[in-house]
């Protein structure tokens, strides 16, 4: 049975565990870097991208997680997650961390401010039926590389902002799936996990 830390610095790590161990998966909640040596996946959760690259440098966790991914630890980052996992990041603070994980540009904050969350219905490449998306405060991708595999974009037409992506063991979604009881987003990613 594999089992998946979630970066417990700032976010929803309690829903995030609850959904992956609906999955069947044994979970950690990861505050040292020691951890990071007990999980076979990591799920880098929403929160606030500036708060969590400044708490990842003074809890020592930015250098050995960067090194983990690098070496292919499945990795996914939902919400302020996705801005972690990103190469270019628009809007960002100068000196604000990212992991460039995918090769994605990211708008933080793309979808407005808090009062302008929202859900709707996703078509996201892997599932069979729509999944409802949340999205708070979200981000989205501007662009990708070409070894990105886009599995998602928001708005009723197929030329939308695109908000999940996939590239080798990292897999990212500016909205929230951990919200809710459909858990086949956290299902997706543990089979990327079982299969890494």
């Amino acid at each position: 049975m594999v089992k998946i830390g979630v970066l417990a610095l700032q976010g929803d790590v309690g829903e995030h565990v609850r959904a992956l161990e609906k999955t069947g998966a044994r979970t950690l909640a990861v505050r040292r870097a020691e951890e990071l040596h007990a999980v076979d996946g990591l799920v880098i959760p929403g929160g606030e991208s500036t708060t969590i690259s400044k708490l990842l440098v003074v809890f020592d966790l930015y250098t050995p997680l960067k090194s983990r991914i690098e070496q292919g630890m499945p990795v996914w980052g939902t919400c302020a997650g996705m801005i972690m996992l990103a190469t270019s990041i628009l809007d960002g603070r100068p000196d604000q961390k990212s992991f460039a994980a995918i090769d994605m540009v990211v708008r933080r904050n793309a979808f407005g401010r808090q009062i302008d969350s929202y859900e709707e219905n996703l078509h996201v490449e892997g599932l069979d039926d729509p999944f409802r998306a949340v999205f708070i405060r979200a981000p989205w991708v501007e662009s990708v590389g070409k070894n990105v595999e886009v599995l998602a974009r928001a708005g009723d037409d197929h030329d939308g902002p695109i908000v999940a992506v996939r590239s080798g063991m990292a897999l990212a979604t500016s909205f929230h799936p951990e919200i809710g009881t459909d858990h086949r987003m956290h299902e997706l990613f543990v089979s990327l996990v079982r299969r890494s």
